[in-house]
Parts: structure tokens; sequence; C-alpha cells
């Protein structure tokens, strides 16, 4: 997995005991159980059904719902206008996390560790039921600031902390492909990624990002996520939080 540091931001770790800040204010969600993560593509025709059921799972408070636009599909005669290589290469890197090769569409990741078929709404839900997320991250907007807490747990290992930008909705009329004709809604878009820095299980971390900077025109919220790593592959996810604008 390549870390790329985000460029011109405001990032500390803190040493020190955090003041924790309460979730849900100024934009922020309640404390998440889990990250679901969509592998889709606006060239799959099973892909509909996990695209709407992703979006309702983004109403659900305790839920961050991200969809990775792959761009595997697009030799069908459509290419993803949200599509990236780079999120192809996301999907790749969880299964050989797993010891697979094979990787297809729409599939969800549920905090890193489970992989289920997307449009499979019982499986889904089967995996939500058990999940929990068991560091807390909390967020919050203070002026043009997005302030990011995360406490020390000392019961867990060091890992990296993720901004992860995505788009709330967007309209696509889909001319070529499998879904030709079809006018499709996508929600919870994934629109970049980037690496804030590292999570010391021991310190902790407290963060601040200049909201003008990260969430331009193309993206209406932020997702901060802290994920372990297997061998330079996406490990465990163990806590979240995410800003809406």
């Amino acid at each position: 997995m390549t870390h790329r540091p985000i460029l011109g931001l405001l990032f500390g770790m803190a040493v020190t005991a955090l003041v924790v800040v309460p979730a849900g204010a100024d934009g922020s969600r309640p404390r998440p159980k889990a990250v679901v993560e969509l592998f889709t593509s606006q060239g799959c025709a099973s892909c509909p059904p996990a695209d709407a059921l992703l979006t309702s799972l983004a109403d659900q408070q305790d839920v961050i719902a991200l969809a990775y636009h792959v761009d595997y599909w697009d030799y069908v005669g459509w290419a993803d206008t949200f599509g990236s290589a780079e999120y192809s290469d996301r999907q790749r890197a969880y299964a050989k996390s797993w010891g697979s090769s094979r990787i297809y569409t729409p599939q969800m990741v549920v905090n890193g560790t489970k992989g289920v078929v997307g449009s499979r709404r019982n499986e889904v839900h089967g995996a939500l039921d058990t999940a929990s997320l068991p560091l807390a991250v909390d967020i919050r907007a203070d002026g043009d600031m997005l302030k990011i807490a995360i406490p020390a747990n000392a019961s867990l290992g060091d890992a990296v902390v993720w901004m992860v930008t995505y788009l709330d909705r967007a309209d696509v009329a889909i001319e070529k492909g499998d879904n030709a004709g079809k006018a499709m809604v996508y929600t919870q878009v994934v629109t970049g990624r980037q690496v804030l820095g590292m999570w010391e299980a021991k310190a902790g971390a407290d963060l601040k990002l200049p909201l003008p900077e990260v969430l331009r025109e193309s993206s209406t919220g932020i997702a901060v996520i802290v994920q372990q790593e297997n061998k330079g592959m996406p490990g465990p996810i163990l806590g979240a939080a995410a800003y809406e604008r």
C-alpha cells in the first residue's frame, strides 16, 4: 500500500492525555460500529441493488458507508465517472490480505475484516449485527478547522490514520455498457484518500485539518479512519468518524 502524506495540513500527534470531544456536534455523527466499503462500478449489471443498499446503510447513524468505484469494468464500454485504478488496487489488497486473488463487484467490506456480496442484504446485515469498532474517534468543526481526537488504547496495535473524502450524492445517466439507459443515483462516492499520519496505541493522536483545503467542491464529507496494516496491506479498522458539511 502506498502512503501519500497530505500536503498543506496542520497536524500533530499528542503524547499526553486528550480532551475528548462529544460526537455528533457541528456536523459530526455518533460513534459508529462499522465502516462499510462498497466496491462497485457503473458498468456492473449486478451493482445497482448494492448501490441502493449502501444508500440505506448511510442513513444509519452507527454506520460509515463509502463507495469505491473500481475501473476494471470500463472495458465493457462505459468508463465509470468515479472509477479509479487506486480503488481497484485497494480491493485487490484486501483480497491478498485475506489470502485470495479473487475480486468481484459488488463487494462490501465491513471493518476491513469481512467481505460479503454487496447485493445480498441478509449477508450484509448479518455482518453488521456482530460488528464493532474498539477505538473512539471524536471529530468536530471549530471555525475553519476540523479537530480530531483519538485517545490512547494500549491494548491495540499501532495503526495508520486515513482521511477519506466523499460526495454524498451524484446523479449519473449511463449511456453505454450493461447499465445503458439507466439514470442512477450514487451516494457516499469516495473522491480521495490520503494518509494523515500514524496513531500510536500508547500515545493517542490529536489532529487539526483546515476544512477549506480538504473539503472542496467535489466533496461533501470527510471520514477519518484508523486502520491497521497486514504486511503493507489493509487490515482491521479500529475506529472511525465522519463529518459532513
